[in-house]
């Protein structure tokens, strides 16, 4: 049976050289054997494994099983049965190169039954990591600037978001709740609390009328509640409460778009509907829906104006510089109390060492104690700090990791684009994709200035790119600017998607805006090779070699130039 069933034989795999696909490297085997070996009881198998570390180490597949269920006949050889399956196995750098074999036997069906093995057949080399290219400049992270004033009377501001068509304050993960509490518990002497509130356009928000006048009702309850709960300063008497709800407010609407990524045709196209067309409110916003972005509108722009903002005007004594360093190091070690200086102070006084780990131990303090968002902000950029100078993957990801909860703490007290940003940068560089994805997307719906936002764009892109989701990556690249990164990834999702003219155009495109560029060079190598253009390929990497020797190692490694390895073009040109 074994016999006959590989005498005509074929198996055939696509890609016939394995290539990652996000974290993941996917492929399909189509399998073909002559009809003629089936027998009663028995069944013919294909066991698939991948082999890398010059064989020491496999990863078990699967298997193809030629039993009724499983094949089907081949319409154009009804004498041989197919099976077509797609397989896949997780992305790993050691992976490469490797080997994708094939294991064929024959066995008795029945528990024990008596097993027939054949020869080994190598049906693929992997792993070919061309859509691991992409290209993300990554931001430097700077700490605030950090300043102590004597002064230690403000206005604490903290924003609040509320559930379509609903007024119930929020208390989970990404609420300021928590914040709202600490500053109410800490009795600062409150003098002023002023809250508005709005709603946004959509049906269910703007059906209610007097919805944002229950969100005000909702947060000026909860905010005298907890006074008269917990506060042994302040009491409800004592404080001025203004509060304002924000009814059909298209100026605000209108204010968020404006600072959104559309593209200024765009948001003229809004303005237009809302100014110059007339109509009563929810007609205008069902003119909306014909918007072929509408569904910008709907993800980035409606969820933030269901908001309801509370700040608080409160004073405190004064103190002076000359106390700040010294209490700082008692507090740290815990030789002070916390509240012997301010939340400004107690971060000031990091700035006065140049050491990375006296910072951070000064900013752990500060969130302890303060729970301040320019806390939690600095700590987190100090971790990043740390993290350049780690000199192992692991740690580095460990003091990424943390940085990025810190950056998620600091963004949920201070709720703007830039700080989650930072969020989604900080879990990029940890490997964290899908946070990095969510954080990039809250970003965006928050809305802010143009260039963070291009930003944010640009690098959800590239991460898109690197899980394999070439369509959104095209989509995030729409919104976003030019720049050298967006060019050089639009190239290369062209690439993947095996159009090499348009790859070919971006690549050059992005040699005019990074002159002598090796990486766009190399790239330009691998369409030619994909193109089955010899003469190009020689000439592409002869000049990214050029510029960087690397790149000569990393040709050689690279299954992209296989079937030229051995050619007189491809040596010399790595000369």
């Amino acid at each position: 049976m074994l016999k006959v069933a590989q005498e005509g034989q074929e198996v055939r795999v696509q890609p016939a050289v394995l290539e990652s696909n996000g974290e993941n490297v996917l492929f399909e085997v189509t399998a073909r054997v002559p009809a003629k070996h089936l027998r009663k009881g028995k069944a013919y198998n294909l066991d698939l494994s991948y082999r890398y570390e010059n064989g020491l180490q496999q990863d078990t597949l699967g298997r193809m099983t030629f039993i009724l269920g499983e094949y089907v006949y081949d319409e154009q050889d009804k004498n041989k049965l197919v099976i077509t399956k797609q397989f896949s196995f997780p992305y790993s750098p050691r992976k490469s190169p490797g080997t994708l074999v094939a294991r064929p036997d024959a066995r008795r069906l029945k528990p024990g039954g008596k097993l027939v093995k054949g020869g080994e057949l190598p049906l693929a080399r992997g792993i070919v990591t061309t859509a691991r290219l992409v290209v993300r400049q990554d931001s430097t992270v700077s700490l605030l600037p950090e300043t102590a004033s004597n002064n230690r009377s403000g206005t604490r501001v903290l924003p609040f978001f509320f559930d379509a068509g609903k007024s119930a304050i929020r208390n989970y993960l990404g609420t300021n709740v928590a914040a709202l509490e600490d500053f109410i518990d800490s009795n600062q002497h409150t003098e002023r609390v002023m809250i508005v509130a709005g709603h946004s356009p959509d049906s269910l928000d703007a059906h209610d009328p007097r919805l944002a006048d229950w969100r005000v009702q909702a947060l000026a309850t909860y905010y005298k509640r907890r006074v008269d709960g917990f506060s042994y300063l302040n009491s409800v008497r004592s404080i001025v409460f203004e509060t304002q709800a924000y009814h059909q407010r298209w100026d605000l609407f209108l204010s968020k778009v404006q600072e959104s990524a559309l593209k200024p045709e765009q948001i003229d196209s809004v303005v237009q509907i809302v100014n110059d067309t007339r109509g009563t409110f929810s007609e205008k916003e069902k003119r909306l829906h014909t918007l072929s972005f509408y569904d910008y509108l709907e993800d980035y722009v409606y969820p933030v104006l269901r908001f309801g903002t509370v700040a608080v005007q409160y004073t405190a004594p004064p103190r002076y510089d000359s106390e700040v360093y010294l209490l700082s190091k008692k507090i740290v070690d815990k030789a002070a109390e916390t509240d012997a200086l301010t939340p400004e102070e107690l971060r000031y006084s990091a700035t006065l060492t140049p050491l990375l780990a006296e910072k951070q131990r000064i900013y752990e303090t500060a969130v302890a104690t303060t729970g301040r968002w320019e806390a939690y902000y600095n700590l987190a950029a100090v971790l990043l700090q740390r993290s350049e100078k780690e000199a192992t993957s692991k740690s580095r990801r460990a003091y990424q990791r943390r940085a990025a909860t810190y950056f998620t703490l600091a963004a949920h007290r201070n709720p703007t684009a830039e700080l989650f940003f930072r969020v989604a940068t900080a879990y990029h560089r940890a490997g964290d994709q899908l946070e990095a994805l969510q954080s990039y997307d809250y970003a965006i719906k928050l809305g802010g200035p143009h260039p963070v936002l291009e930003k944010a764009f640009a690098d959800k892109a590239a991460l898109e790119i690197e899980i394999g989701q070439l369509d959104d990556a095209l989509r995030s690249l729409s919104f976003s600017g030019k720049s050298y990164q967006n060019t050089m990834n639009l190239a290369l999702i062209y690439l993947l998607k095996q159009n090499y003219e348009g790859a070919t155009t971006h690549y050059q495109e992005a040699l005019s805006l990074k002159l002598d560029d090796a990486l766009a060079y190399y790239c330009l190598a691998v369409v030619a090779a994909r193109a089955r253009n010899e003469s190009l390929v020689g000439e592409r990497l002869r000049q990214a070699v050029a510029l960087d020797r690397a790149y000569a190692q990393r040709a050689v490694e690279d299954l992209e130039f296989s079937s030229y390895a051995s050619s007189k073009t491809f040596l010399e040109a790595l000369r």
